[in-house]
């Protein structure tokens, strides 16, 4: 709002944004409320929207969803009707990238948005150490975002790039067309640092710890064994210690189903196969009663939390002490 206030932009102005709205500040939602409020204004779909339009979730987009609650969903519905980039009398603008000899219609949504895989096909196209600037050669001028160019708008063959490291303490920088009149204003703190300490535990809180595949939460713990906060290392502590003893019950459960097994034979020696029937974990009966139930089966099946408390549950297992994540 301030450099807005600061390039003195009008009502009847159009505001063009180059993308990456969200994910690494302290007011997303307030940014994305902003933009889809005011008329006359053009949103470019960036790599950190794409992330979230395709599910893909990291750290910066985990607190992204906590920030938005309930209003996640609609959000994921105004990405989708992002454009990849927006032409001008003046200007081609885009958020990350152009190919050089590539008609803009015929341009590449991963390299327009700068994902990993639009990043993968420069690397292979272009010489190692350059980059798609360097060889642009069009009479319309590009405009970008993206990567952090500097402390200033990096100008060379008739492209602009113009991220300037706003998220991470420094400049906010904008171009007003037709003059491209640079305006900046500069940040007051790193944010993302400020962000990632501050949304540590909110973010841990809101994932669906007992659906999670065994896996899936030790890739968790490991992406965040650089936490060094005392409040947020003890709950990571926690979860790990909670994922041991589950993982722990599995012998136990693979015995506790022979011995099922074994008391079914003996009360239903002709029925069997009809008693076996009216439980939901008849397959492993079937399998104890062939002497072929391995570890093995159990580990695959129960492979998340939730499967292992639901039959522990059934046979009488002593239940594993949850953990807890405080709010705050």
């Amino acid at each position: 709002m301030e450099l807005l206030k600061h390039a003195n932009l009008k009502e009847e102005d159009c505001l063009i944004s180059v993308g990456d709205v969200v994910d690494r500040g302290n007011r997303s939602k307030e940014v994305v409320d902003f933009l889809q409020a005011r008329p006359n204004t053009i949103v470019l779909l960036g790599n950190h929207e794409r992330k979230h339009l395709n599910g893909v979730l990291s750290y910066a987009q985990e607190i992204v969803k906590v920030q938005f609650g309930e209003e996640y969903n609609s959000f994921i519905d105004w990405l989708q009707t992002l454009p990849y980039y927006y032409e001008t009398e003046e200007a081609i603008i885009v958020h990350a990238a152009f190919e050089h000899d590539v008609a803009l219609e015929n341009q590449k949504p991963e390299v327009l948005s700068g994902s990993t895989a639009g990043e993968r096909l420069l690397e292979k196209k272009y010489v190692s150490g350059t980059y798609w600037s360097d060889y642009y050669q069009g009479h319309k001028p590009i405009i970008y975002g993206h990567h952090v160019v500097g402390s200033s708008p990096d100008v060379k063959n008739n492209t602009y790039g113009i991220d300037t490291g706003a998220c991470h303490g420094g400049c906010l920088t904008a171009l007003e067309l037709p003059d491209f009149i640079v305006h900046q204003v500069k940040a007051k703190a790193d944010y993302w640092k400020q962000e990632q300490k501050k949304w540590q535990l909110p973010v841990l809180a809101a994932k669906e710890w007992k659906s999670m595949e065994l896996s899936a939460i030790k890739k968790q713990l490991e992406k965040l064994s650089f936490a060094d906060e005392p409040s947020v290392v003890a709950v990571l502590k926690n979860i790990s210690r909670w994922v041991n003893d589950l993982e722990a019950q599995l012998p136990l459960i693979k015995n506790a189903l022979d011995d099922f097994t074994s008391q079914l034979l003996q009360q239903y020696p002709d029925t069997f196969n009809l008693e076996v029937a009216k439980f939901d974990f008849k397959t492993f009966l079937y399998k104890s009663k062939a002497h072929n139930l391995k570890l093995a089966d159990v580990e695959k099946v129960l492979n998340t939390p939730q499967k292992i408390m639901l039959l522990a549950g059934k046979l009488k297992i002593k239940a594993v002490e949850p953990f807890s994540i405080p709010t705050a």
